[in-house]
Formats: C-alpha cells, structure tokens, sequence
C-alpha cells in the first residue's frame, strides 16, 4: 500500500501542470544593424506590436540624433513607449518594466505577439526576469539604486570627474568596485551612496540567491524568443560613420541646438544621448553667440512673424561656411567623436550581449545582416534576414501550439485593412498618410498641432482632415 501510495504521489501525470507563460519576441543587436527594420517587416507574416527598449528612443525629442524610426517606415505597425517619456526625466530600467509589462498584457489581450525592439540590453534583462536586483534590497529608497548591469547607452567620457569616487569604492568595497568600469561615475556614486545610506556593501546585496536566479533562462518572466541581428564589426563601423554623417545633413547639429543650455546636466534624461555632449564644447565657445547675433538681426525689421521659427537652415553648413576656424575644428572634432562613441557602444552592446548568452544561458538566435548593410540589396536583406527571422518566429510560436490571431487570420486581416486605410491631412499639404496608428502619431505631432493652431488662428481652413478609404483591390489599381 505504501508503495503504491508513493508511486501515484510521484506521477508527474497527476501533478496540476504549470500555466504556460505568455510569449514574448526579443529583437535586439548592436546598432544600426537592423533591428527596428526586421520588426516591422515581421508585420508581414505575424499580427505582432512592437515596444521599444532603446533607452534613448523613449524620450520626445531629438529624433533625427536618436535615429527614431519614421512614421512613413513604420508601415502602420503599432509601436508603444517610442518617443513618448519627457526628456527631462531619468527612465530607469525599472520604469521601462512597469511601463512595457501592462502594454505587453493589452497586446496579448487582442491576441497579438508583443515584440520588444531595441538594444538597450538592462532594460530587456529588467523586463523579462521576475524581479530586479534592486527589488531585492528592502526598505531602501531607489534614488541610491540604478540599473544593475551597467551604464546606459552613453559613452561617460574620461575626464568628467576625478577617479577619487571610484579609488573610495575600492577601500570600501573592491568586489563591487571590480564589477563595473572605473568611468561609469553614475554607478560608483550610487554604490557609494548605498553603502552610506545602509551600511551594508553593494556586493553583499547584490549576490546570493536573488542574484544566482535572476536572468537566468529558466526562471524568466516570459517564454522568450531572442533574434539578435548583428553584422560583422568593420561593416558596422563604416556605416555608422556613413549614418553620422547623414545624420549630420539631416540636422542633428539643429536638434542639439535647439535643446542647448549652458548648465545642462548631461547624466539624465534625453541628453545622455550619444551626440550631445560632444557638440557642447563647439555650442558654447562659439555657436550661441553667433546664432543669437544672427537672431537679433533677423527680428530687426524683418518679415518674421512673432513665434515662427527663427533661424531655417543647416547649422553644420553654416558653421562650415564660416570664416571661423576655430568653430569648423571643433565641429569636425565633435563629429568624430560621435562616430568613435557610437563605434564604442557597438562593441559594448556585443559584450552585453556574448554575457547574457554565456552566463545566463540566453539561447539567442543570431541572424546576419553584414552583406545586406554592405550590398544595400533589399533582396538580400530579404533572403538573408527577414526570411531566416521569419523561420525562427514559426518554430517559436508552434511550441506549445500557440497561435496568434484565428485559424482564419482575422488579425492580420485587420493589421492588412488598416494598412489599406489612408488618411489626408489637409492641414500639411495633403500629406497621405497609411493606418490609423500611423495617422495618430501624426496628428499628436508638434509640426501637426502648429500648423493646425496657424491655420485657425488665420481661420484659412474650414476643415482639415479629410479620410479617404480604399479597399486593398482598389489601393492596388491607384
């Protein structure tokens, strides 16, 4: 009796069996190698929404520096948590998790797959394990804590403060010292301000259990497919010099200037954005005294109305232009530092990446992207990319027998229809635009919401936005 008590006790079969855990897609990779791209061609083949994990990205502003994808490339497919936090504030690893976990259960609630883009590696590791780190440390007030795996996607240059912070870290804790770079300021100052606050070493919390389980593959949040998109170094570090320097012709220089200020803190928010910091020695030696020069003589008996923009053109052309050397010098010089910092993140971002495979057991499915960035061949990004990712969701999603969308397709019938949906914003000069994700993120667009308040103050228009359906047989024939 007792062995046969024992035998029906240890049968797995009469066990109640674990809820399986909700699937998520990773698509994450260094940058510039694709990453944003593969997502929304996936669109193609999976009813999926995309939320943004690029640290940068989140914030309003600076789209052309932060490389933002256009509305006009985001083919209708919805994105969450992408341009939307104020640029002034610090959106830590644990913000992003509270904020991406409850969009994540919305899109599984209509029955599509959340896929996560991005290549701010803490934040994916912050969403997709149980806890944080940080979680663990009871009754202690998160200001003193940050991001447990490291800085953010910036580049903390050499001599922005003294080594005494991290010499001190050493004589207090030389475990945690050891952990994390000696130019990571941000990070030696919250282990110091921890130790302070609690008197207990950064090391001693962050280990132990907590730290043995945390962002482990077996103990995850998610049931996670990983797709990283890589491409082979030297390919990547010619087009970020190529993608710099279109940047550059696009207005980045503009961007930066229009968010300049003398005493700007460069540790928070949007402006720890690569590209930032390198132009402010150029901005504040020479630019902001030219420009506000420039400025006065413009409003001067000028034709410029009140609140419309003041200064139009290039400013990488017109300090190139200028017959001050010493302003093209430091331009030159802070384009190339933006080029060797984001060449620097690159490889930081492979590291992170070669760590959370090795050591947490991440199984990340590698996907080439090195020929397609150099041929510029949509063909080959297609054949090489797109379809190899494509063959990777499908083995995914059929473990299990999950399936996204009815057996008949409705949600990419109705991703589909909405692609057909186009919108003519009448306001910006008959501006067509594609979905109704796309047509929102318009209309709640700054340019947008300008020129509708123009136009009524002049009262030019009666009406401004005109909807225009097209059946997809019919959109095909126009």
């Amino acid at each position: 009796m007792a062995a046969t008590e024992s035998t029906v006790t240890s049968n797995p079969s009469n066990r109640e069996r674990p809820k399986p855990k909700p699937k998520l897609l990773v698509i994450t990779g260094p940058t510039a190698s694709g990453k944003s791209k593969l997502a929304v061609d996936l669109a193609s083949h999976f009813p999926v929404e995309l939320i943004n994990a690029d640290s940068m990205q989140v914030y309003r502003g600076l789209d052309v520096l932060t490389n933002k994808l256009p509305l006009s490339h985001q083919n209708g497919v919805p994105h969450h948590l992408l341009g939307t936090v104020s640029p002034n504030v610090e959106f830590t690893a644990k913000a992003f998790r509270d904020s991406a976990i409850p969009i994540i259960d919305d899109i599984l609630a209509r029955n599509h797959l959340p896929v996560i883009v991005g290549g701010t590696n803490y934040y994916i590791q912050a969403l997709v394990s149980p806890f944080l780190l940080d979680d663990s440390a009871e009754d202690m007030d998160e200001s003193c804590l940050g991001d447990p795996t490291g800085s953010g996607n910036n580049f903390i240059g050499e001599n922005d403060c003294s080594n005494n912070s991290y010499d001190l870290l050493k004589d207090i804790d030389p475990v945690a010292a050891n952990r994390i770079h000696p130019n990571n300021h941000r990070k030696i100052n919250q282990y110091i301000n921890l130790y302070n606050r609690t008197g207990v070493l950064p090391s001693n919390i962050f280990q132990g259990k907590a730290a043995e389980k945390w962002g482990q593959v077996d103990n995850l949040r998610y049931d996670c497919c990983f797709i990283c998109v890589d491409a082979s170094l030297p390919v990547l570090d010619r087009y970020v010099e190529q993608r710099v320097d279109c940047m550059m012709h696009e207005g980045l220089l503009n961007e930066v200037y229009d968010i300049y200020n003398l005493n700007a803190v460069y540790t928070r928010g949007l402006r720890q954005a690569i590209g930032v910091r390198e132009f402010e020695p150029l901005l504040r030696t020479c630019v902001v005294k030219d420009m506000h020069e420039r400025e006065r003589e413009l409003t001067e008996g000028s034709s410029i109305e009140k609140g419309e923009t003041l200064f139009n053109h290039n400013l990488m052309e017109l300090v190139r232009s200028s017959s001050n050397t010493e302003s093209t010098i430091l331009l030159e010089e802070a384009i190339e530092k933006v080029k060797l910092n984001t060449r620097r993140l690159i490889r930081r971002q492979k590291r992170m990446l070669s760590r959370l495979q090795t050591l947490f057991g991440w199984n990340i499915h590698y996907v080439d992207s090195t020929e397609s960035i150099s041929s510029k061949s949509e063909d080959v990004w297609t054949r090489q990319v797109v379809e190899s990712a494509v063959k990777i969701v499908k083995s995914f999603l059929s473990e299990n027998g999950t399936i996204f969308g009815t057996s008949n397709d409705t949600g990419m019938k109705i991703i589909q229809r909405d692609l057909w949906t186009q919108y003519i914003c009448k306001a910006c000069g008959d501006r067509v635009l594609r979905g109704f994700h796309e047509w929102e993120q318009h209309r709640q667009g700054r340019g947008h919401r300008k020129r509708i308040s123009r136009l009524k103050r002049k009262a030019q228009v009666p009406g401004f936005v005109e909807e225009v359906k097209y059946s997809a047989s019919e959109q095909l024939d126009i």
